[in-house]
């Protein structure tokens, strides 16, 4: 069974799937959803419950929440994603040079990525962002600065493991150029793992654009992102404390739908490696008894 018939076959991953397109549809067609502008202030109806005219209220200068929410995921989201595409690519490009090379290349690199997982990926984020200023361009550099090195090590560990393989070393044998057997051989293998691992690190990135929004280090205003929102809401908490609820069930069901997706995505994998394992066994055992079975009749004489 392939790995999309598994996936399919899992029930909740492909609930998280569809509730993760439904958003990332939501939000490429936000300005045909979003009942009005997320940046029109009408203090005349600010902290509005939810009504009719808005569907989840209004904020303290009379915004409306479900149009600031659509265009949250723009901001938020697609920046998570933007930020974890350049951080695989890099950590592919430096990782694929490090496994497959020999001597000074591999050693600079390698060490250079001790020096970067050495400092906590928090701290280095919030160094970042102090030294470039506040501004969701400057949160993904600091994200993707700070996560490249793992991918690279990652990557480094998986491609060493891929070469030794015997159908890679066959096409050395024969051969076949480094950029060809990387692309044939290695970056299939690794594929199906690094997808999973991004999928889990993504909910990782929307917390972190989250929380800067939140402490005031992301997102400035009136663009809406969802801890901006958050921080908008906290300072009337206590009087409508419904603010906060948009931004945050928002924040945890596509985190959470991360999650339980590359869960799924790594049961499916792996259920895939074994039966893949237990088939060519099986291939080689049947093989074995068919060659020994030909042996035995090649020994017998002729009576």
């Amino acid at each position: 069974m392939s790995f999309f018939k598994r996936l399919r076959g899992d029930r909740l991953g492909m609930v998280c799937l569809a509730f993760l397109s439904m958003v990332t549809l939501a939000g490429l067609c936000a300005p045909l959803l979003a009942p009005y502008d997320p940046t029109l202030v009408n203090v005349a109806v600010k902290l509005s419950p939810p009504s009719a005219d808005y569907w989840l209220g209004t904020d303290h200068l009379g915004r409306d929440l479900l149009s600031r929410l659509l265009f949250g995921i723009r901001t938020t989201f697609f920046y998570a994603f933007l930020a974890m595409i350049v951080t695989i690519v890099s950590g592919l490009i430096f990782g694929l040079m490090a496994g497959y090379s020999n001597g000074k290349v591999r050693e600079v690199i390698l060490r250079f990525c001790d020096v970067m997982l050495s400092f906590p990926s928090e701290v280095m984020i919030l160094s970042i962002v102090g030294i470039l200023g506040p501004g969701i361009v400057n949160i993904v550099i600091a994200n993707i600065l700070s996560k490249w090195a793992w991918y690279t090590r990652m990557i480094y560990s998986s491609v060493q493991q891929y070469r030794a393989k015997n159908y890679v070393k066959f096409a050395q044998v024969h051969q076949g150029s480094s950029l060809y057997i990387m692309r044939k051989h290695i970056l299939p293998g690794i594929s199906g793992e690094l997808t999973t691992h991004s999928t889990l690190e993504m909910g990782w990135v929307i917390l972190s654009i989250s929380s800067l929004s939140f402490l005031g280090l992301g997102v400035q205003a009136p663009v809406p992102e969802w801890g901006m929102m958050l921080n908008e809401a906290k300072n009337v908490l206590f009087t409508n404390p419904w603010q906060m609820i948009p931004a945050g069930v928002t924040i945890l069901l596509v985190v959470a739908a991360l999650n339980f997706l590359g869960d799924s995505m790594q049961h499916a994998l792996n259920a895939q490696s074994y039966v893949t394992g237990r088939q060519r066994q099986r291939k080689l055992f049947r093989f074995g008894r068919e060659r020994k079975i030909n042996d035995v009749h090649l020994d017998r004489k002729p009576s």
